[in-house]
């Protein structure tokens, strides 16, 4: 692949042999005293002799059970891991739009809409079940590609900011890694969202403007340009990026933590299905915290994509402190349920690819021996 697993580091980075492919990195569970009669000095790889490679590759196989399809860090992991963020992300986008619907009527008309069943039986009664899916084209084809980009870019972020960091500091250090690689990964997806995101809006809270994406998106561009499509890029970083930090951030250090506290066997031992209940849990735990960080800017973002010629100033003033958690309970209920949901789909795609999943992070050998003898 692109990437040489060495390099990696995601879990305990003190290498295994990987028969013809080099190093194959793994940590936690039964592979972890393995590696520790492989372990080199400061984590770096050391030559094994070629007979040994096929006991080694043996070995591994008993331990984890399966054989994967593709290295970690590989290109075709990367790509696979970016269709399994276009499946979890578009999948479940579209599948709220009913939800996401009233909240963005709520927050720009909050005295029609006053809470999520009224509205929805609001929106049910003016405009039938149609009604509901409005922006459902936009919301599917945005996020889908969206998806592509956060999940894909941030596995490639983290194995490349983990090489710099080096094995110690990239496993000391691995909540700020999760925040700089979420971060940067959101940065992009988002100029592959922004327009969409603006059709979506336009459709679901202007009343006769247009009712589908085919008819929203030329009529923008007239009226506008394509400053349209990209005006409520500033407000869509502000939400997005805080809210893929804690969600991917959050995500890992729960996983890791229910694993330590929570789950009374290690992660090795437990079923696919109970890991993917446990990725599950976890997600719905980092959404909650994704909804709280990510409102205020949602709220100025929907005001922004409705109201032809406002800026992001204008709407805070026309919100008010109040005005900016309008609809928050609701996008809890959404949020929450919506990134369990992306987690477990994300990881059901690696299950059936057969890609590799590490275990939580292990402190490195080389760090271990260092604390020892201290």
């Amino acid at each position: 692949g692109a990437f040489s697993l060495p390099q990696m580091h995601r879990a305990d980075p003190v290498p295994l042999p990987h028969p013809g492919r080099g190093f194959l990195s793994c940590g936690g569970g039964q592979a972890s005293s393995i590696q520790h009669g492989l372990g080199s000095r400061h984590g770096l790889p050391f030559p094994v002799p070629p007979h040994h490679f096929r006991m080694w590759a043996a070995a591994l196989s008993s331990l984890w059970g399966e054989e994967y399809s593709c290295e970690y860090g590989s290109l075709k992991y990367l790509a696979l891991c970016s269709l399994g963020g276009v499946v979890s992300c578009g999948l479940t986008h579209t599948a709220v739009v009913p939800l996401d619907l009233v909240k963005c009527r709520m927050q720009v008309d909050p005295k029609r809409y006053r809470s999520l069943v009224q509205g929805l039986m609001l929106t049910m009664q003016e405009e039938g079940v149609r009604g509901l899916v409005k922006g459902w084209a936009p919301t599917a084809v945005g996020y889908s590609v969206q998806g592509l980009c956060k999940f894909g870019l941030y596995e490639v972020f983290k194995l490349r900011y983990a090489e710099m960091l080096g094995p110690e500091r990239a496993y000391l250090w691995r909540t700020s890694l999760y925040l700089a690689a979420s971060a940067s990964a959101e940065f992009f997806a988002d100029i592959a969202l922004s327009p969409m995101e603006a059709i979506k809006v336009r459709i679901q809270t202007q009343p006769g403007f247009a009712n589908t994406m085919r008819g929203a998106a030329p009529k923008m561009h007239i009226e506008e340009g394509l400053w349209a499509f990209y005006k409520g890029l500033g407000p869509l970083w502000m939400r997005q990026i805080p809210y893929t930090m804690m969600k991917f951030a959050c995500f890992e250090r729960t996983i890791e933590a229910l694993y330590a506290y929570i789950v009374p066997k290690p992660r090795d031992e437990c079923s696919k299905p109970e890991q993917l209940a446990i990725n599950f849990l976890a997600g719905y735990i980092a959404g909650i915290f994704c909804a709280v960080v990510s409102h205020p800017a949602d709220s100025v973002v929907s005001v922004l994509n409705k109201e032809k010629g406002s800026s992001t100033f204008d709407a805070l003033k026309k919100l008010g402190f109040v005005g900016i958690w309008k609809g928050l309970f609701t996008r809890i209920l959404m949020i929450g349920t919506l990134t369990a949901l992306q987690w477990f789909i994300y990881d059901s795609v690696k299950v059936y690819f057969r890609l590799p999943r590490p275990p939580p992070p292990e402190m490195p050998s080389s760090l271990k021996e260092g604390l020892f003898f201290k």
